[in-house]
């Protein structure tokens, strides 16, 4: 019978090629969105044998509040300024896109196995999710040409980070601690670059990246 990391776990891989496939802006903050959710509730999902006390309970909803709303919300607004809101001609196409989002899988699950003997026991498919969402943020951040899709990279590979975090943890409450000041550093950065975002679309009337190659002094 599946337990409810299960279920979570299979949904974040289900959210990674979703996000591989889509070039809807919208759709892909809607995705991050959903994501965050799942990653901020993995903790207490595996509960890593201790009791889930007060205080990592009121951190997971700081962070369940951060990831599912805030910085979403952040991207939603910064899309709604975008004239186009679709990612018409990436540097790697869809098909190849989720087809590389498989070998991720593959990649992760063998580096897993290997790493296995050094790693605390917790969830088997925990790290082999945690190393696909970090690749997958790698290759949108690489693949893709409008800023909003790099930005939502980033935070996947943040996503990605944060559960290879939960996977070493040993204590539920001080890796809440550590992940805490990262997230606060990381919300700082995207509202930045949500405001970035903002400038570039009302200066170029579009965030493709590959734009910026035809500035000259």
């Amino acid at each position: 019978m599946m337990s409810f990391a299960d279920i979570l776990l299979a949904l974040l891989f289900l959210s990674i090629l979703l996000s591989l496939a889509s070039n809807r802006l919208m759709e892909l903050v809607k995705i991050m969105a959903f994501q965050g959710i799942i990653v901020s509730i993995m903790p207490l999902a595996l509960e890593h044998g201790h009791q889930f006390g007060l205080v990592s309970l009121a951190f997971l909803l700081v962070m369940l509040l951060i990831k599912g709303c805030v910085m979403p919300l952040a991207l939603y607004f910064a899309v709604k300024k975008v004239s186009n809101l679709r990612e018409v001609e990436p540097y790697i196409g869809y098909h190849a896109s989720i087809f590389t989002g498989l070998v991720l899988v593959m990649v992760a699950g063998f580096v897993s196995h290997r790493l296995a003997p050094y790693m605390p026991p917790t969830h088997g498919m925990l790290l082999p999710a945690a190393l696909t969402t970090i690749g997958t943020g790698f290759f949108l951040m690489m693949s893709r040409h409008k800023a909003i899709t790099q930005v939502i990279g980033y935070l996947m590979l943040e996503n990605g980070i944060y559960l290879a975090g939960t996977a070493l943890a040993s204590e539920t409450h001080s890796q809440y601690m550590l992940e805490f000041g990262v997230l606060l550093d990381l919300l700082a950065g995207v509202m930045i670059m949500g405001i970035i975002l903002y400038r570039i679309s009302r200066a170029f009337d579009d965030m493709d990246t590959g734009m910026l190659h035809n500035l000259k002094d």
